[in-house]
C-alpha cells in the first residue's frame, strides 16, 4: 500500500493521497489550503489517478482545494451529510479570528461551490474505492459530521490505517469550541470508535505527526482520563490547540 502525505497551507493541514500502488488509482483525503500543488507532484511522481476526495469534517482548512482538486482529475467528493453545508459556506464553521484573517485577503471576499460529483458518507459503511475499503465511522464532536476512515494495512506490525481528521491528534484530541462542535459528543465519540479500537492502528491525524491507538491509549491525557472515568462525566482540562 501506498500512502503520502504533506502538511499544507497556514493551518499545516494533512493531506494524504492513498493506493495500492504506484502506477494505480488513488484517494485523496482532506486537501485543505494550497494542498492543490502538493497534490499533483504526488500524482506526477507515483503516476497515480485520483478517484476520489474523502473529507473528514467541513472545516475550511481540510477542504479548501476540493472542489479544484475534484474537478481536476474528475473525481468524487464525498463528505457527511451533516457537513456538507460546509462546502459552499465554509466561515460557519471557523473562528471570528480565521474569518478575519481570510476575508483580510486580496478580493475581500471568499466563494466556495460544491464539486460536481458529491457524494454523501453514513456511518459504518464500507466505501470501496480505488481498489481500497474505507470503513467510514461516524464521530461527531469536533463537527456535527465529523468522521473518521479505516482501510486494512498489510503488515506485519499494523492491521489498519486510520485518517483520523480532527478528532484524535499525537497527545491531544480535536477542540469543540467551534460552531458545531460539542464536547459531550466528542468524548463519546472518542469512547466508542476510539478506545474500541486495536492498539496496532496507525493514526494518520489531520494535523502534527503520526501515532497509533496503543500510544494514545498509554499516553493521551484526554483518553486517560476517558479511561479512568467509568461514567465519562468529566471534563478534559489540558490545552486543545490542533485545527481551526
Amino acid at each position: 500500500m501506498l500512502i503520502a502525505g504533506f502538511p499544507a497551507g497556514p493551518w499545516g493541514t494533512n493531506c494524504y493521497v492513498a493506493a495500492t500502488a504506484a502506477g494505480a488509482e488513488c484517494v485523496v483525503v482532506d486537501p485543505g489550503k494550497d494542498a492543490a500543488s502538493g497534490v499533483a507532484e504526488v500524482i506526477r511522481e507515483h503516476r497515480l489517478k485520483p478517484v476520489a476526495v474523502l473529507l473528514t469534517h467541513g472545516h475550511i482548512d481540510h477542504m479548501w482545494s476540493v472542489t479544484p482538486v475534484a474537478g481536476t482529475y474528475d473525481a468524487t467528493a464525498w463528505i457527511h451529510p451533516a457537513d456538507r453545508y460546509r462546502l459552499t459556506d465554509p466561515l460557519a464553521g471557523i473562528s471570528r479570528e480565521s474569518a478575519a484573517m481570510m476575508l483580510g485577503m486580496p478580493g475581500g471576499k471568499l466563494e466556495f461551490t460544491e464539486p460536481e460529483d458529491v457524494r454523501e458518507l453514513a456511518d459504518g459503511v464500507d466505501l470501496e474505492l480505488a481498489g481500497l475499503t474505507f470503513v467510514v465511522d461516524h464521530t461527531p464532536g469536533h463537527t456535527e459530521g465529523s468522521v473518521i476512515f479505516r482501510t486494512p494495512y498489510d503488515g506485519a506490525d499494523v492491521s489498519e490505517v486510520m485518517f483520523s481528521g480532527d478528532l484524535l491528534f499525537e497527545g491531544s484530541i480535536g477542540r469543540t469550541d467551534l460552531p458545531g462542535g460539542d464536547h459531550p459528543s466528542m468524548l463519546r465519540s472518542l469512547v466508542t470508535k476510539v478506545l474500541t479500537l486495536p492498539d496496532d492502528i496507525v493514526v494518520l491525524p489531520g494535523h502534527g505527526g503520526q501515532t497509533s491507538i496503543g500510544r494514545e491509549r498509554a499516553t493521551n491525557p484526554f483518553l486517560l482520563e476517558l479511561q479512568d472515568d467509568s461514567d465519562h462525566s468529566g471534563s478534559p482540562t489540558a490545552p486543545i490547540t490542533r485545527g481551526l
